[in-house]
């Protein structure tokens, strides 16, 4: 049972974080079918956003460093939303309607933001020291819970519920809902579907930002720690249902539990296999995911 329960922490945990990498993602590929393949590099600027951080407490209040992390977090989220605002304003909205077009445009920003990573913090990855107060685990039963861990998973569950008041009690989460349901109508009812477009792909890069935040609590950082996560990002948006929150909640929880399960029977390899082939079969049976996004728009 202690083996079970164990396994059953590891998948909620590796659900929490392939969550938090891909709802991001789900936002602004469900709103505007963007394939957006530099989603990976927003997540590593979001980890080094840290690592500026924790080395400025570090040089200028060391006294101060158990609360770096708390001031990352918001740092983290406006470096990648602003990054993502500029990537929208000046690339992606001359490229909608042509996923060919911005998958390859997106690609070469991803290539670029690598080597500018690269140049300015080298090529050898970095560490992020968490806070003394994430060290340590709590003990239940000859069993450890990480506080690092938890803590993520309380951080993802904080930002979902955020994210869920934000889309459904605020009139600008409104506007993304409508333009995301059907678009034409949203423009005739008189909202402008370009700015919601930049602002929701800023959102989506700010939580690509925190995503890279939490990583730098796992291990290492590096300017390919993106390219290790940007796959499982798409399949998590694609299990779960283009469009709906609540879809992609299921979808990261679901393949992380089968994932760590499947493991401890097996090997990481063969559970990557087994996941992705579970995951082939769902899809024919149900090529619209886990949930289905119900609109009036005519295909």
């Amino acid at each position: 049972m202690s083996v079970f329960v164990t396994q059953l922490f590891n998948g909620l945990s590796l659900g929490s974080i392939m969550l938090f990498i891909a709802i991001g993602l789900a936002i602004t590929f469900g709103l505007m079918g963007v394939i957006n393949m530099a989603h990976g590099e927003l997540i590593m600027v979001g980890a080094y956003a840290t690592y500026v951080v924790q080395q400025f407490f570090a040089q200028y209040a060391p006294k101060s460093m158990d609360y770096y992390y708390i001031i990352a977090i918001p740092v983290s989220f406006f470096v990648s939303a602003l990054l993502g605002l500029g990537l929208e304003k000046s690339l992606l909205c001359h490229l909608y309607h042509r996923p060919l077009d911005s998958l390859l445009a997106t690609w070469g920003v991803s290539l670029i933001l690598q080597q500018m990573a690269r140049t300015i913090f080298g090529a050898p990855n970095v560490a992020v020291l968490p806070p003394e107060w994430l060290d340590g685990g709590v003990r239940v039963a000859g069993m450890v819970f990480p506080y690092k861990r938890l803590f993520i998973l309380a951080f993802v569950a904080v930002s979902i519920f955020a994210l869920y008041m934000y889309l459904n009690k605020t009139i600008a989460g409104r506007r993304i809902r409508a333009v995301t349901l059907n678009r034409d109508m949203a423009a005739c009812l008189g909202i402008s579907t370009q700015k919601v477009d930049a602002y929701a792909f800023a959102i989506g890069s700010g939580f690509a930002g925190l995503a890279g935040c939490a990583l730098t609590l796992l291990g290492p950082i590096g300017p390919t720690i993106g390219t290790y996560y940007i796959v499982d990002a798409f399949m998590v948006v694609i299990l779960g249902g283009v469009g709906k929150l609540i879809g992609t909640v299921l979808g990261a929880f679901g393949i992380g539990l089968i994932g760590t399960l499947t493991e401890y029977s097996t090997s990481a390899t063969m559970a990557k296999v087994i996941t992705f082939a579970l995951i082939i079969v769902f899809l024919q049976w149900k090529p619209s995911g886990l949930v289905s996004m119900k609109t009036r728009s005519l295909d």
